[in-house]
């Protein structure tokens, strides 16, 4: 279980790509949360967006349908900072085209639903 209290100051690590990206014939957000997952963090949500562009500078829509193949996807992970500064070797070559970012949060509510 992760050592994430039920509030106080916590890491966010969010990883941005496209949809389409894949590690292994898997998409790559899926890699990316079960190994999370394994390495016993809090949890791990992903996002996916209806319209961005990144380094490519593409603009990539669900309105366009030419376009949508490459939508923006976020995978959000929060957790006690040293555990999350602890997962990021495990992202090493597999964000090749996106964004990694880190924000210190304050979290003010964590536990399962119905508690």
């Amino acid at each position: 279980m992760s050592g994430l209290e039920m509030s106080g100051p916590a890491l966010r690590l969010t990883v941005l790509v496209g949809d389409g990206d894949t590690w292994h014939h898997r998409p790559l957000a899926t890699e990316i949360v079960h190994r999370a997952h394994a390495a016993g963090l809090a949890g791990a949500s992903v996002f996916h967006g209806v319209e961005g562009f990144g380094a490519s500078r593409t603009v990539h829509s669900a309105r366009l349908l030419s376009m949508s193949e490459d939508l923006p996807v976020a995978v959000v992970i929060v957790d006690e900072e040293e555990r999350v500064r602890a997962f990021l070797p495990r992202l090493a070559g597999l964000v090749n085209r996106g964004l990694v970012t880190l924000e210190p949060v304050e979290v003010v509510r964590f536990g399962e639903s119905g508690r």
